[in-house]
């Protein structure tokens, strides 16, 4: 199934998203420095299910106008009220992938009369320690400018290669990097906001039902997983096996999931 693309003015300027189905609207907020092409492969299943998907780029990835200065996760969350403005949608669901667990958390907080419900699909409660170790490697991002030889693209498709063991979809590796190189030269604004974002805290603030989601191949599923301990009035899901391009390679089963706890 083809969603509808749209436009609509932001905070930062002009904000791409799209829209699928009929239905329950449930808002998509991508990992980074990827876009929400990392849905693709779930408009048709989640319609399927009886959910209107709507996805979001973040302002700088995708289509979507960027800021110059690195914005941080709260200024991330406008985004969300602004599409749901445009397409006339005055509450909705919100599920988003990593760094969009935590724009999703914010816009929760910011909004609460915009959100039903939220789902964090691998949120991101960094200790201290894991913020530090993380912080260079997404510091990282900072050196994805173009070079003469080509080289860039080659260090980026190494990086993502080797984040992840065990992956089997080269098709999500290259979109993926492709999306990233495109994000230059500020790419690496959003990881920037990622490290710096107590989710931790953030998510304990959450009013309303929330699913932690991940699956225990994620390179993160431990950190995820520990969401549930630090909230364990929320509900649970976790899936077998995958990395975190989960949503690419299974993505009816991603959906199943999705669906099950939004049709209770």
């Amino acid at each position: 199934m083809t969603p509808t693309r749209a436009y609509t003015d932001g905070k930062y300027g002009q904000v791409h998203y799209a829209i699928c189905g009929e239905g329950n609207p449930l808002v998509l907020m991508h990992q980074s420095p990827t876009h929400m092409i990392q849905f693709q492969n779930v408009w048709g299943p989640l319609s399927d299910r009886g959910i209107q998907a709507i996805g979001i780029d973040l302002p700088g990835y995708g289509c979507s106008d960027g800021p110059n200065e690195v914005p941080s996760m709260e200024d991330y969350a406008d985004v969300v009220p602004t599409v749901l403005d445009a397409l006339g949608i005055d509450k909705a669901d919100i599920l988003g992938h990593h760094t969009g667990s935590m724009v999703a958390t914010e816009v929760a907080l910011q909004f609460p009369d915009r959100i039903n419900r939220i789902i964090l699909n691998g949120p991101c409660p960094f200790s201290d320690d894991e913020r530090e170790f993380f912080r260079p490697i997404m510091a990282n991002e900072k050196n994805y400018g173009p070079r003469e030889d080509g080289s860039h693209l080659t260090e980026q498709w190494n990086s993502r290669i080797g984040a992840q063991p065990g992956w089997t979809d080269l098709d999500a590796i290259h979109r993926n990097v492709v999306a990233g190189a495109a994000a230059w030269p500020n790419a690496w604004f959003a990881h920037d906001a990622v490290i710096n974002y107590d989710h931790a805290e953030a998510m304990k603030k959450i009013t309303q039902p929330c699913l932690i989601m991940s699956n225990n191949g994620d390179t993160i599923h431990a950190i995820a997983a520990r969401a549930k301990e630090i909230c364990p009035h929320f509900d649970y899901s976790e899936q077998e096996g995958g990395t975190f391009d989960f949503i690419d390679e299974q993505p009816v089963v991603w959906a199943d999931a999705v669906a099950e706890w939004l049709n209770r």
